[in-house]
């Protein structure tokens, strides 16, 4: 249960689910983090220099108290109440509470209510700022005056005839606003993320599926394929992206590996019969001559029998074998030219005296000069051959055979012509099936093994090109044409 458990989340749809909403957090994260870095200094600094300012003003009011200070205890200042008023107010509308120090950093008047009455020093560092650069600005508590860090600002007080430092003034100002602007944008962060992520899962699941989807379909498929069912296809969904395509290809090599799968079928029929038909004769012929079935003045005859249907069965394995050495060779790799006029003449030659014997004319068509074609010599005259032997067994004795070669554009155009039966449509692109004959009983060829027109297929095909054949009223013609370069 573990293990499919775990199977099940390390499939391509829960990655990319985790890969898209791992990003998108990321990405959120980063820009909530930027975001929050710049606001939060931008507001700092402004804060910062707003107080700086509302603190001057204040030291630029406190100058006459603190000279007054000079001659006057602790407890007189205090006492007065107008200046401490005028702070008061400031206080209130600026929202900063103000502290009047001397030169030594001793608060002589706070306006924050909390601290009345009570002896208070500022850090001598911050007092030594302020006096060495004229300003100080930080966030501290001032020794644990205060329970939190607050914005401290730290001006001096400079009497504007003499230029003398009579006093500082210290500005304070709570963190309750940045607070407040801080918890307002978490809040509005984590509510953008949530949504964010919440479309990125749904998109992403969407998306995901759309992908996944049709690869669970091919997994099941192929494994359909590997128990030998090729009748599955795959659903293209109307999708004109790669996994359409991908589809598409299933869908084309399913229909090849069922046509392949046909085609093995009828091999191993058409074989089975083919050899089933000269090992039965072979068999019941020597059974009949050892147990004296047959007269031993007839074993003469059916010796002669057994011989030719073992010279066929012979001739039948050359054929299938020539078939699959032809099927793994490229023809045109070298490149190599030959003329196939002077082929064609020895075709012609060679089939001299099975033309004679069926009392057949010959009408041969063929250019005195040399027309050289791409391809491999051996193997076409193979194809003319077997095309010249099949137009002869099949031709009306006494007719003529037509035998031509013509060029055409930058191709040469090979013709034989018979005059004989009529070949029916329907049967036509069953010639060049393996072991087919045109005849209807299978027994009339003797010598035949239904194969020639399959290696003439097979070797055009090596040579990417293809046999055409017609066949009306008792004129059958087959033709090929041949690259010239």
């Amino acid at each position: 249960m573990k293990e499919q458990f775990q199977k099940q989340f390390q499939g391509l749809y829960w990655r990319q689910l985790f890969v898209t909403a791992g990003t998108v957090l990321l990405t959120l994260s980063l820009l909530g983090a930027s975001f929050f870095a710049l606001s939060f200094n931008y507001a700092r600094s402004h804060r910062s220099d707003e107080i700086v300012g509302r603190a001057r003003v204040m030291s630029q009011l406190s100058v006459n108290y603190l000279e007054t200070g000079r001659y006057l205890s602790i407890e007189e200042l205090r006492s007065d109440q107008s200046f401490q008023q005028l702070a008061t107010f400031a206080a209130a509308v600026s929202d900063v509470h103000f502290m009047i120090c001397d030169t030594e950093g001793h608060v002589l008047l706070s306006t924050d209510p909390d601290l009345e009455g009570m002896v208070l020093t500022m850090p001598e560092d911050m007092t030594a700022e302020i006096m060495e650069r004229g300003e100080s600005a930080r966030r501290s508590d001032l020794n644990g005056l205060y329970d939190g860090k607050r914005f401290v600002v730290g001006v001096p007080a400079v009497n504007p005839d003499s230029q003398e430092v009579v006093g500082e003034v210290i500005a304070v100002s709570s963190m309750a606003s940045l607070d407040t602007m801080w918890r307002g944008f978490v809040g509005l962060f984590f509510m953008t993320a949530m949504v964010s992520l919440m479309i990125a899962f749904m998109a992403s699941s969407v998306t995901a599926m759309r992908q996944v989807k049709p690869i669970r379909e091919m997994v099941q498929a192929t494994r359909r394929y590997a128990e030998g069912d090729f009748d599955i296809r795959m659903n293209d969904y109307g999708r004109n992206d790669e996994m359409g395509e991908l589809a598409a290809s299933f869908n084309n090599m399913a229909e090849t590996l069922q046509q392949t799968e046909r085609q093995r079928r009828e091999f191993i029929a058409n074989i089975s019969h083919e050899l089933k038909t000269p090992m039965t004769t072979i068999a019941g012929y020597t059974d009949g001559i050892l147990d004296g079935t047959i007269p031993p003045e007839n074993e003469r005859q059916y010796l002669q029998i057994i011989s030719n249907e073992s010279r066929r069965l012979s001739r039948m394995v050359r054929r299938m074998l020539d078939v699959s050495q032809l099927q793994a060779m490229d023809p045109l790799r070298n490149g190599s030219h030959f003329d196939i006029c002077e082929s064609v003449r020895r075709v012609l030659i060679s089939m001299e005296k099975k033309i004679n014997d069926r009392s057949l004319d010959v009408d041969a068509d063929i250019p005195e000069e040399p027309m050289l074609v791409l391809g491999d010599n051996d193997m076409i005259t193979q194809v003319i051959y077997n095309l010249l032997e099949n137009a002869t067994k099949f031709a009306r004795t006494g007719t003529t055979l037509y035998l031509g070669v013509t060029p055409l554009d930058s191709k040469v155009r090979v013709t034989v012509r018979n005059l004989g039966d009529t070949i029916p449509a329907e049967e036509l692109p069953l010639l060049f099936e393996r072991f087919h004959k045109s005849d209807k009983s299978r027994s009339e060829d003797k010598d035949g093994v239904g194969l020639g027109l399959y290696i003439v297929k097979t070797i055009l095909e090596q040579h990417k090109e293809k046999i055409c054949v017609t066949s009306e009223d008792g004129v059958t013609t087959f033709s090929f044409s041949l690259a010239m370069e």
